[in-house]
């Protein structure tokens, strides 16, 4: 099995604590630990992309990866808690 980064770590951090349905049936159907993969290699991609593109706007490095963690960060790790989705 294939370790997860800090992404993927804290992206299970995240899911258990505010994801459990999420994650109990993840775990039911052995996806887990294949969709935490799946969320950090997604935000590695998009951070990398974004990264380059802040930097070519002036940005420094460091300024360029603060501010695409910013805005990475909620599409596949820190999702919104299951009492904040639409319809629950």
């Amino acid at each position: 099995m294939t370790p997860l980064t800090q992404y993927g770590r804290m992206a299970e951090r995240h899911w258990r604590e505010f994801l459990p349905r999420r994650v109990t049936e993840l775990e039911a159907t052995g996806q887990l630990h294949e969709m935490l993969l799946y969320a950090e290699e997604q935000t590695k991609d998009e951070m990398d992309q974004l990264v380059r593109q802040l930097i070519q706007q002036g940005q420094t490095a460091q300024q360029a990866h603060d501010s695409a963690w910013e805005i990475v960060r909620e599409h596949f790790i820190l999702l919104q808690p299951e009492s904040e989705q639409a319809g629950t």
